[in-house]
């Protein structure tokens, strides 16, 4: 089974899926999926489509939202809240990592949650995010 990491109870991050990882992901409870990984990325990685197929035969939603990690931007941050709140529950985001979901998911919760949650958060599904205070500062405006 794919190693998921629990952000929330409504949203969980993963390193690239595979297009038969779907129906594991389904049995387990899964409603969604989002890839938030550009296709062409890395050579090894199966294109959106072919997992968007897979997804699709196992009953999972897919979403593609390609989001250039070294590059995050509002659109890519509002987009993927937009993404998660409006789905089935649970969630499950993949990118090469899981960091790229799980920076997504911290920049959208800036609002909501203060710095020490938000990183205690993404360090206990395995992920230092102690680099961005300064962005999530800044989303709070």
């Amino acid at each position: 089974m794919t190693t998921t990491k629990k952000l929330t109870d409504d949203l969980f991050v993963a390193a690239q899926l595979q297009p038969e990882d779907m129906a594991e992901l389904a049995k387990a409870g899964f409603k969604m999926v989002i890839n938030n990984r550009p296709d062409g990325e890395s050579e090894d990685q199966p294109s959106s489509a072919e997992m968007a197929a897979a997804a699709e035969a196992a009953g999972l939603e897919y979403a593609h939202q390609p989001v250039v990690g070294s590059n995050i931007s509002e659109t890519d941050i509002d987009g993927f809240d937009a993404i998660v709140s409006l789905a089935d529950t649970p969630v499950l985001a993949f990118c090469r990592t899981g960091t790229r979901c799980t920076t997504l998911w911290a920049l959208s919760q800036a609002d909501e949650l203060d710095n020490d949650t938000i990183l205690n958060t993404a360090a206990e599904a395995g992920y230092d995010l102690s680099g961005l205070v300064g962005r999530l500062d800044q989303r709070r405006g």
